[in-house]
């Protein structure tokens, strides 16, 4: 992500604008983190003025943990493995519920080096929870690791945005 001089995200960046949006509607955020391993809640917290609108999140790297802390069903996990938009809807879905938060934000996938489960490198499911359902979107992203992971997170937070301005008119997309 574009930083400016002092290190900040500038004021027009995708994580600025949600956390704008969410504080002018007096609403909460959380985040499920699997292939962003903690950087969408970093991302978010350089924020200023973060702290009235982020509850916090839970990084669920391992599988077990997905079941265990965030609620994914175990059946689920079982049956399609962790990267999977059905699991990640579960995510958001769990992680909104577990902390208290009105949207909730969720990533999975496979940012490589090598396939996981059969499934491809750059493969990765963003979901986001919140009061009007639940959007899934695919991503097929190329490039190497770190790319797939930042590039997660801004996709992340530019559907989040989408779905609170949606929100505001009428939700679309929503399971």
């Amino acid at each position: 992500m574009a930083h400016d001089a002092n290190g900040a995200h500038p004021a027009g960046s995708p994580a600025a604008a949600v956390v704008h949006s969410l504080a002018e509607r007096g609403e909460t955020l959380a985040v499920v983190e699997s292939l962003t391993g903690g950087l969408l809640a970093a991302t978010i917290v350089e924020v200023a003025g973060v702290s009235s609108v982020f509850r916090g999140g839970l990084v669920v790297y391992a599988t077990g943990l997905k079941s265990e802390l965030a609620g994914v069903p175990a059946e689920l996990l079982a049956e399609r493995g962790p990267v999977d938009p059905d699991v990640a809807a579960a995510l958001a879905e769990g992680g909104r519920g577990r902390c208290g938060a009105d949207w909730c934000l969720a990533t999975t996938g496979v940012a490589g080096p090598e396939p996981q489960g059969g499934k491809p490198v750059g493969l990765v499911y963003i979901a986001a929870a919140g009061p009007t359902g639940t959007t899934v979107r695919e991503l097929d992203l190329d490039g190497g690791r770190e790319f797939i992971r930042s590039a997660t997170v801004t996709e992340a937070l530019r559907m989040l945005a989408d779905r609170i301005h949606g929100a505001s008119r009428a939700g679309t997309g929503q399971r």
